[in-house]
């Protein structure tokens, strides 16, 4: 049984689609000298591709594996059984990237430490089009997303964006075959940061909030202009709001808000949900809701307005 003043089994999940390489990864962090412990690493494979562990690595490692293959057989006691078989010190679980994630559970004895989502950005596009909803689950939730094979490839800043959308906290790194390849957003943004104001369309707005939330400092002291709706959730600062805008990460069942605290002096006047037009300064400060500090907006100006012509942000049109 599993003690309530014991301390609960690591599990470290990759996902990603077959071929993405989550067994390279693996195989890689496994040989690394840091990796090495005293006690048994239990290794679970959901998904079988063209590479797999060898004896070698896996003796060397004090590395057990089970393969699981049914999305039915994966469940709390079924893991349970495998914690009781072996007792291992951590747990590698190599998610099949055609389950939903949605449905990832383990038992209450183990607690997720970090998941890891591989993509190859050869094909990226193709899943982000046609295997949308599935890509984003994967996405979502995930520490560290990593592009493989990025090499030659010219839209990676745009591949960035999509994620971020999905995923504003995750940590992003692109990958070929002589290592890490540097893709910044500062020479793809859709409006001139020296403009005063800077003006924000529905397509610039979302890519100002992405922007800000990795690079505050080049907009500290800016003025910005935008249409947003009104919205008063917790965990702001007495006297503010957030003027939002809604994003269709997935699909319609899958909007999200982008939007950072505003103070107001008029606050009570706002009712949530109405149109207007913010001209505000960017400062950064620590927010409750943000578990930190971020960018926080001054508001110099705002006026009720007509809603935008496309009301929800979908990433997919610069020019509105």
């Amino acid at each position: 049984m599993f003690g309530r003043g014991e301390k609960k089994k690591p599990v470290y999940v990759i996902n990603g689609f077959l071929d993405s390489g989550k067994t390279d990864f693996y195989r890689y962090t496994m040989a690394q000298p840091y990796f090495q412990t005293k006690g048994r690493t239990l290794l679970i494979v959901c998904e079988e591709g063209e590479n797999d562990y060898s004896d070698t690595l896996l003796k060397k490692t004090n590395t057990v594996k089970e393969v699981i293959e049914e999305e039915a057989e994966f469940t709390p006691s079924a893991l349970m059984a495998l914690e009781s078989k072996y007792d291992p010190e951590r747990v590698l679980i190599e998610w099949n990237g055609m389950w939903p994630f949605r449905d990832f559970k383990i038992p209450k004895a183990w607690q997720m430490e970090q998941q890891i989502t591989m993509v190859d950005a050869q094909t990226f596009s193709m899943y982000f089009t046609n295997m949308k909803s599935l890509l984003s689950d994967q996405l979502r939730n995930s520490d560290l997303i990593l592009f493989n094979r990025a090499d030659g490839l010219e839209d990676l800043p745009n591949f960035k964006r999509n994620v971020k959308a999905v995923n504003p906290k995750a940590e992003i790194i692109f990958e070929g075959a002589n290592g890490e390849i540097d893709v910044t957003l500062d020479e793809d943004l859709p409006y001139d940061l020296n403009d005063d104001p800077i003006v924000l369309n529905n397509f610039g707005f979302g890519n100002f909030y992405l922007d800000a939330l990795d690079h505050v400092e080049r907009y500290l002291g800016k003025r910005i202009r935008f249409k947003a709706m009104v919205m008063k959730p917790g965990g702001i600062p007495e006297g503010s709001f957030v003027p939002g805008r809604l994003v269709m990460t997935c699909c319609a069942q899958d909007i999200q808000v982008l939007g950072f605290a505003c103070a107001y002096d008029k606050v009570a006047e706002l009712k949530e949900q109405d149109w207007i037009e913010v001209t505000a300064r960017v400062e950064k400060r620590f927010v409750e809701a943000y578990e930190g500090e971020g960018p926080f907006l001054i508001a110099e100006s705002v006026e009720k307005t007509d809603p935008p012509k496309t009301e929800v942000i979908d990433f997919s049109n610069p020019d509105e």
